[in-house]
């Protein structure tokens, strides 16, 4: 469904996680959307080797880390998700773009709905590959995408009609207010 409605990247949790998928869903997944977007497996301090057994298994293109996790060896090209917090970015010198921010929360993770002040990054787009989260829905994310330029934008939670349902009319608006950013 996400991507016939133009999603570029589909997302997929291994990690503890409310939206927690299996091997099995996510071999699945990745055989529907073959060769039509770019598959990523999001973790929460997993260990090295369960990311690259999982990225083998399913055929991840890219791995999500939203924990403590250090740089090192994921097999596959790493997106981290780095959490703003009380009105300050955080440190993104030790880790390759593309990176990810994201709205801090309590319990490390990210899905939590909530915007950060997203004109926060206007520095750090202009000069890295920077992924804007939290809190983006079909309402917001055309001025998010217009204002910042970012590289991409996730979105989880702000698609969901409950969760771990995401809403077909949501992901579509959701996606058409993008390109239409974009195109302006």
């Amino acid at each position: 469904m996400a991507v016939s409605a133009g999603a570029d990247l589909i997302g997929m949790h291994f990690c503890s996680s409310l939206r927690r998928i299996d091997l099995e869903l996510g071999r699945e997944i990745a055989r529907a959307v073959e060769g039509r977007a770019t598959l990523v497996g999001v973790f929460i301090d997993a260990e090295g080797e369960e990311v690259r057994g999982v990225a083998a298994a399913v055929g991840l293109d890219l791995v999500q880390l939203h924990g403590e996790e250090p740089p090192g060896d994921y097999a596959r090209p790493v997106l981290k998700a780095l959490k703003v917090r009380d009105g300050a970015l955080p440190d993104a010198g030790a880790w390759p773009d593309p990176i990810l921010l994201d709205t801090w929360s309590a319990d490390g993770r990210g899905g939590t709905g909530v915007p950060w002040s997203w004109d926060l990054a206007r520095d750090l787009v202009a000069s890295r590959r920077v992924m804007i989260a939290g809190g983006l829905t079909p309402a917001n994310v055309g001025e998010v995408v217009a204002s910042l330029h970012p590289y991409g934008v996730d979105v989880s939670s702000g698609v969901e009609s409950e969760p771990r349902h995401k809403d077909p009319a949501r992901v579509r608006a959701f996606v058409q207010a993008v390109r239409d950013a974009d195109r302006a």
